[in-house]
């Protein structure tokens, strides 16, 4: 009972600007982030939508400098890592996005097609497709970023991190909503036509935009956005799982190449970043080893003169 009354008295006030907070929240991590990855998996791949999900780590880093939320000290062995684990991702990035690459994998059940003018029309249009599918991944994964540097001030400000994802999903439906309806006003696009579209629905909602964002929450909080992100990639290996062998998407160099070059950048930042961080806490071990002496002839003395 009494935790129940300090937990009251403790906490902060839903504000107007938190709410504002919020709404902003909802845009940049739900419902548009949201739109952009399902335009861009659908002129591409879930598997190839994933691996722009790799690149969030290195640009909420990226992001976070101006705030001051990270740092790179160039005369340090640890910056010169993040800083060229940086430029490795960014080329990786560019790599997604414009070259695709042949095909890795032939399924048994493609028939192959003889080359026509028409083919060669509908490969134009694919290409198209992918490329603009690529800016709007691209898109997508600066916003999701920001969602991190965003939500690291929100945690702050209202550290409530149930309250703040119900309130953050109830402004990202309406949008969502409103979204929608300016697209397509269609009424039968709102009813799921089989099983799976509702499951789909539900695990989206209870899972994706319930669970995942109050753990992200959590550990944005705890942690920091960097290191949040930095397990975006496992998204990619999980989707591969079932994308390739189950689904039968195709699986093309360019995504296996860029792939490879962003989680290789990736982890040169994170070991720049592992390596600042050992050495923040040895220099405050450090300083602490030094005070205690000195507090000790203070207790001393003052035991003395008493």
């Amino acid at each position: 009972m009494m935790e129940g009354l300090e937990f009251q008295n403790t906490r902060p006030k839903l504000t107007p600007q938190i709410l504002c907070n919020l709404f902003l929240s909802a845009i940049v991590g739900a419902s548009l982030t949201q739109y952009l990855f399902l335009l861009g998996m659908e002129y591409t791949s879930a598997t190839f939508s994933c691996a722009f999900v790799n690149m969030v780590p290195v640009i909420t880093f990226l992001m976070a400098l101006p705030f001051g939320l990270e740092t790179i000290n160039i005369k340090h062995g640890s910056g010169i890592a993040k800083a060229i684990g940086t430029l490795i991702c960014v080329g990786g990035a560019f790599l997604l996005t414009f070259y695709k690459g042949i095909p890795l994998i032939h399924f048994s059940d493609q028939q192959s097609v003889p080359p026509s003018s028409e083919g060669a029309i509908s490969s134009s249009k694919i290409k198209e497709r992918w490329i603009l599918g690529s800016l709007a991944l691209f898109a997508g994964t600066l916003l999701w970023s920001s969602w991190f540097l965003l939500q690291s001030f929100i945690g702050k400000k209202y550290p409530c991190k149930y309250s703040s994802t119900v309130i953050m999903t109830f402004f990202s439906a309406i949008q969502s909503a409103v979204l929608t309806l300016s697209i397509d006003r269609r009424l039968s696009i709102w009813v799921p036509k089989e099983k799976i579209d509702m499951l789909s629905i539900i695990y989206a909602g209870l899972i994706g935009s319930g669970m995942c964002y109050v753990g992200m929450s959590w550990c944005v909080k705890k942690r920091g956005p960097v290191f949040t992100a930095a397990f975006s990639p496992l998204v990619q290996v999980m989707a591969a799982i079932f994308d390739v062998p189950i689904l039968h998407e195709q699986l093309h160099l360019g995504s296996v190449i860029g792939s490879a070059i962003v989680i290789a950048g990736l982890y040169f930042l994170l070991w720049g970043k592992n390596r600042e961080m050992q050495k923040v806490v040895y220099e405050t071990e450090e300083k602490k080893g030094k005070e205690l002496p000195f507090k000790d002839l203070e207790t001393n003395s003052e035991s003395r003169i008493s």
